[in-house]
C-alpha cells in the first residue's frame, strides 16, 4: 500500500524545489487561464479537490481532466504556507516562464496583426495585471514594461488572472522596444477619434503619477489623447489602455 505521507512530502518538495524559479499562479482562474493557454505546470494544489472541480465544470469544462489530473489535495495549513496570499478558491500552482529569447522573438517579429502595448516605468502592480489581463482580450500582440517593476511579480500575475500566458510579456529597456510606429497617449496630443491606429503600432502609457518619461518622448512618432473632460485630471492606467485597444479594434483591428 501507498503511504499517503510520502506523495505528500514528495509534493512539497517538488513545490519549493521550483519555487524560486516559477510563476506563481494564485487562485482557480489563474490556474484555469494558465492552462487554456498552454503552460508547463508542474504542480498544482487546492484545499478542496470536490470544489475545484465543480468550478471547473461551471466555468472551464475545456480544461476540467486536465485539472483533475494537476490538482493535489493538501490541508489547509499546508497551503497557506505555500501561497502569501490565500486566494477564496483555495487552488495554487506553479508555472514554468516562457522564455526570454522566445518572447523577444515574437515581439520583434513583422509584420505584426496586432499592437504592443508599453508601460512606461509603471508603479501599481495591480493595474499591471489589469492591463496584461485587457491586452490578452484584445489579442495584443505583447505587454512591455520599463523600470523596475516585474510584471510577472506575483501581485501582477494574481491581477492578469494568469493570462500572462495569452500574451507576450516582457520587461525591455526604452532602447529594446519593438518595432513599430510608437504611438504615446499625452494630453496634449492629436484626439485619437481622428486616428487609425496601425496594427503594427507601439502603444506607450506613462505612468499615473508622472506621465511618458523623456525616453520614450524622444522615440515617439505620434502623440495621440484620449478624449476627457476639461479639469478632470487623468484616466485610470488600465482604463486608457482599453480605451486605445477598443478604438484600434473598432477601426479595424481584430481582436485573435
Amino acid at each position: 500500500m501507498t503511504d499517503p505521507s510520502r506523495g505528500a512530502t514528495a509534493l512539497l518538495s517538488t513545490w519549493h524545489r521550483l519555487a524560486a524559479t516559477s510563476v506563481l499562479l494564485d487562485g482557480f482562474h489563474a490556474l484555469k487561464h494558465a492552462v487554456r493557454f498552454r503552460a508547463c505546470v508542474p504542480v498544482a494544489v487546492t484545499t478542496d479537490r470536490r470544489a475545484a472541480l465543480a468550478l471547473a465544470d461551471e466555468l472551464a469544462p475545456d480544461v476540467r481532466d486536465t485539472l483533475d489530473a494537476l490538482l493535489s489535495e493538501v490541508p489547509e495549513d499546508t497551503y497557506r504556507a505555500l501561497v502569501p496570499r490565500p486566494h477564496p478558491t483555495g487552488v495554487a500552482a506553479l508555472a514554468e516562464r516562457p522564455s526570454r529569447e522566445a518572447d523577444l522573438e515574437i515581439l520583434r517579429r513583422t509584420p505584426r496583426s496586432a499592437p504592443v502595448v508599453v508601460l512606461d516605468n509603471p508603479r501599481n502592480l495591480g493595474n499591471t495585471g489589469a492591463v496584461i489581463r485587457l491586452a490578452a482580450g484584445f489579442g495584443a500582440t505583447g505587454v512591455v514594461t520599463t523600470g523596475t517593476l516585474d510584471p510577472w511579480h506575483p501581485t501582477v500575475v494574481r491581477g492578469g488572472a494568469g493570462l500572462h500566458f495569452a500574451t507576450t510579456v516582457e520587461r525591455l529597456t526604452v532602447a529594446e522596444l519593438p518595432p513599430g510606429p510608437l504611438f504615446a497617449l499625452d494630453p496634449e496630443g492629436e484626439d485619437i477619434r481622428g486616428l487609425k491606429l496601425p496594427d503594427d503600432a507601439v502603444l506607450a502609457f506613462g505612468s499615473e503619477r508622472t506621465g511618458l518619461s523623456a525616453e520614450i518622448r524622444a522615440r515617439t512618432d505620434h502623440l495621440v489623447a484620449l478624449p476627457m473632460r476639461p479639469q478632470v485630471s487623468s484616466y485610470n492606467l488600465a482604463t486608457s489602455v482599453a480605451m486605445t485597444l477598443y478604438h484600434w479594434s473598432a477601426t479595424g483591428g481584430a481582436p485573435a
